[in-house]
């Protein structure tokens, strides 16, 4: 009869890098929100997952986190090139 903790079960799966999918995460977060947050994040993150992606599988999701967050900070540099353009940033409250 097996434990519910077995170890040798536990050890025998292949765990993806826990970076990798944050570095995914805030990629895909960051192309709707906090861009210029997440982004350098997800690149960050997704370096060092693809460093530790000899030991740990994700290389694939750490190359997508990073791509995303290039794509945030470009996104964030157009954004901010925009409202620069139309006159600055302004809040308008009430009617």
């Amino acid at each position: 009869m097996t434990s519910y903790g077995n170890s040798s079960a536990a050890s025998s799966r292949s765990r993806t890098n826990g970076l990798a999918v944050a570095s995914l995460c805030c990629g895909i977060i960051g192309l709707f929100i906090l861009n210029i947050v997440l982004g350098p994040l997800a690149i960050i993150f997704g370096a060092v997952a693809r460093r530790q992606a000899a030991v740990k599988n994700g290389a694939g999701m750490a190359k997508a986190g990073i791509i995303l967050g290039v794509v945030d900070v470009v996104l964030w540099l157009v954004l901010f090139a925009v409202a620069a353009h139309n006159g600055g940033f302004s809040w308008h409250v009430g009617g």
